[in-house]
């Protein structure tokens, strides 16, 4: 059975393309992924058997090898890092706590700085 390369797949249309080992662009229908699996994402590995369609090759069978590789996962902290910049947070946080207990929310602009690292600290867990 051949392998490849999920060149791209788009859910909402319901089907995507591989790129083969040796080059081939191969159709890839919604109903050719396993059971189960309702999306695959650019650069997932998988084997697949083929067969001429309509509009030429078409992948049946698909098989799943491995997942593609998270980029946000390779491009974070090292965790010692992140725990600096998470007790940093905690601080900034219980500064603007502090605040709230006394009926004063922080300034618009400082609101914003603040929401800001929340979610990048929140992204970076969360990859």
């Amino acid at each position: 059975m051949p392998v490849g390369k999920v060149k791209w797949y788009e859910p909402a249309k319901g089907f995507g393309f591989i790129v083969a080992e040796d080059g081939q662009e191969v159709y890839l229908p919604a109903s050719a992924l396993p059971d189960g699996v309702k999306e695959v994402r650019s650069g997932t590995r998988m084997e697949f058997g083929i067969a001429e369609g309509r509009r030429g090759a078409q992948a049946l069978s698909v098989r799943l090898i491995d997942k593609a590789p998270s980029i946000s996962r390779a491009k974070r902290k090292p965790a010692e890092q992140e725990a600096v910049v998470v007790e940093d947070l905690i601080r900034l946080l219980d500064g603007v706590s502090n605040g709230l207990r006394n009926g004063r929310y922080p300034e618009k602009r400082q609101g914003a700085k603040i929401a800001t690292v929340l979610r990048a600290v929140a992204d970076d867990l969360d990859a």
